[in-house]
């Protein structure tokens, strides 16, 4: 080892040769991101043992039809020999788990909405997880189901294996014109649509529809010898229910209400049109005070209008929400996907300004229209924000170590060659993390394909792997310049320095490596593991092979004596052949002393 290394060191050629090793390979890790060998994300998927199903028909729907559309996602999940049980919750939420604290169950009261949860069998006695089984039965449950009644959404809510968003990607839209809020969030929702990777888009906004008002007519009320009462409690005994009277029992201390109202078949609507509505109320007769009967539908007005929509609104502006979800893949590559071809659609209609800024707004787009001048801001929120502000605080957290690192050694060696060799050794295992998960990939795929991806756990690994880096460098360092001082010539220092210390630098890395093997198999602190294994390695080639050329192109590694006695130039010192290690460095001298030579 010593000899090898002093070979290398010794010469200018080998130094170009392990630069040119070391840049071209730090140039292959770093490329792999952009060009997507290694894929980016923020959390991998976690294989849960329950899901589930958020089921949104027409805001104008009735309890039967979204019952029907529950019904039929509950008939394909009973093909599943994994799904242990299931439960159907209409026209309300489940019970509140992780994923509904933040996607409202609680407030669902409506009929068109129904949430079904499905429970799995345990995870570890199956082998397909519960992420694959979504990604499997997805396709099929939106294709028989969501074409049942136009306007029906059907949503598949895993649980999150970190901090829960409303929606993997989230598009808010805020503006003053509602109109023009609804077209655009349409434009919106069609780009997400045509884009790869992205399923369960929805509009999280109240669907425009006709209703009929009935107003009683006073003067044709008055003119056949009715009252407004009358007509105001029969119409609402035909489609809400009304109390006609009360009963009392001795077994209640309160009087008890009875309630009439017609039956369900006969209250519902063939068809939501005027003409039905007026068959309707021509069944519905009064008795006047001459004892005729007179049909409701002479004495009322029916007049069509549109439903007024709820409007959203958030910090005061109003708001229309786009969501989607991913299917197996990151959210930041069909968001560059969806944003580009979403751009191309606006741009008929707006005049497009990108926001830049922080990473929180630097997808962002302010929109003015072309006709109006009416503004609509285009904010990007959901797990996608999540991802930005963490890779964002993480990479901030990894350059003050790096700037804190430096000022300490720059202190400790008063040097800023030497300080800055540290910091490119702890760089450098940036190196071994990227080759690292691009290799736990093709297993991943291979084994169970799955994509392993670099995630937020993977940087806090990376971050981490720096102090043990520079542990390497600093060994190295310190001892070489002990030798110099003693009077060894610098390159066979180095030498010297690097054989002694590598079989400390390889125990660090080997029991770093054990340590992490059951890290790197855990769902969540995977890409930690890995990280710290292969980070681990790279780091230690670095330190035994890299680092000593550093080191010999660097005077500031001799101290002022070595050079004021001119024993610190490549060729000089005390003659090798007679001299005893001890003597030198007593504190590596074990056994034959040669073998430390």
């Amino acid at each position: 080892m010593e000899e090898r290394i002093y070979k290398i060191v010794s010469s200018k050629a080998q130094h170009r040769k392990v630069g040119f090793i070391v840049l071209g390979l730090l140039i292959f890790a770093v490329m792999m991101i952009p060009t997507k060998i290694v894929l980016a994300k923020m959390l991998p998927g976690k294989s849960a043992n329950t899901f589930t199903v958020y089921i949104d028909t027409a805001t104008n729907s009735t309890i039967n039809q979204t019952r029907e559309v529950a019904e039929c996602v509950v008939d394909v999940f009973r093909n599943e020999e994994e799904v242990l049980n299931m439960e159907i919750f209409l026209g309300q939420g489940a019970p509140l788990d992780y994923a509904g604290l933040v996607k409202g169950s609680a407030f669902k009261r409506l009929k068109s909405q129904a949430e079904i949860v499905i429970n799995l069998t345990d995870k570890h006695g199956r082998d397909e997880p519960s992420f694959m089984m979504v990604h499997r039965i997805r396709p099929l449950v939106q294709k028989k189901c969501e074409n049942l009644y136009k306007g029906t959404t059907v949503k598949f809510v895993e649980m999150p294996s970190g901090p829960p968003t409303f929606a993997t990607i989230v598009v808010n839209l805020y503006g003053k014109d509602s109109l023009l809020l609804r077209q655009t969030s349409e434009i919106v929702e069609s780009s997400l649509r045509e884009t790869e990777g992205l399923v369960d888009i929805d509009v999280m906004q109240d669907d425009v529809y006709t209703k009929f008002e009935i107003i009683p007519n006073v003067e044709k009320i008055i003119s056949s010898n009715l009252s407004v009462e009358q007509v105001s409690n029969i119409l609402y005994m035909a489609f809400k229910g009304n109390v006609v009277a009360i009963k009392n029992s001795t077994l209640q201390q309160d009087q008890i209400p009875i309630f009439v109202s017609l039956d369900e078949e006969t209250r519902i609507l063939d068809h939501a049109s005027k003409g039905e509505l007026e068959l309707k109320l021509s069944r519905l007769k009064l008795l006047n005070k001459q004892g005729i009967m007179v049909p409701v539908k002479e004495v009322v007005e029916i007049f069509p209008t549109v439903a007024d929509p709820t409007i959203f609104k958030k910090n005061m502006r109003n708001m229309v929400s786009v969501t989607a979800e991913c299917d197996l893949v990151s959210q930041v590559y069909p968001l560059m996907d969806a944003r580009e071809l979403m751009i191309e659609k606006l741009k008929a209609d707006f005049e497009i300004e990108k926001l830049t800024g922080m990473s929180t707004y630097m997808f962002d787009l302010a929109l003015v229209h072309k006709l109006t001048g009416e503004k609509v801001l285009v904010r990007w929120d959901g797990e996608m924000k999540v991802s930005l502000d963490t890779f964002r605080d993480l990479g901030g957290a990894f350059i003050s170590a790096l700037v804190l690192m430096f000022l300490l050694m720059v202190v400790y060696y008063k040097s800023f060659a030497l300080s800055g060799i540290v910091l490119i050794g702890s760089f450098l295992s940036i190196i071994g993390v990227i080759v690292g998960h691009f290799i736990t990939d093709l297993i991943a795929l291979w084994l169970t394909d799955v994509h392993f991806y670099l995630t937020a756990t993977s940087l806090i690994g990376f971050i981490s792997l720096m102090g043990i880096s520079a542990r390497s460098s600093l060994l190295l360092i310190d001892f070489t310049k002990s030798l110099i001082e003693s009077g060894v010539e610098k390159n066979r220092a180095i030498a010297i320095a690097t054989a002694t210390r590598a079989k400390p630098i390889l125990l660090t890395a080997v029991a770093i490596i054990l340590g992490s093997l059951l890290l790197a198999t855990d769902p969540i602190f995977g890409g930690l593991g890995v990280a710290l294994i292969f980070g681990s390695m790279a780091s230690t080639a670095v330190s035994l092979f890299y680092i000593p050329v550093l080191m010999s192109k660097a005077e500031a590694i001799c101290p002022a004596k070595a050079l004021a006695a001119q024993t610190c130039d490549e060729g000089q010192g005390i003659n090798e052949e007679h001299m005893d290690v001890s003597d030198i460095a007593p504190e590596v001298h074990h056994g034959n002393p040669m073998d430390n030579k």
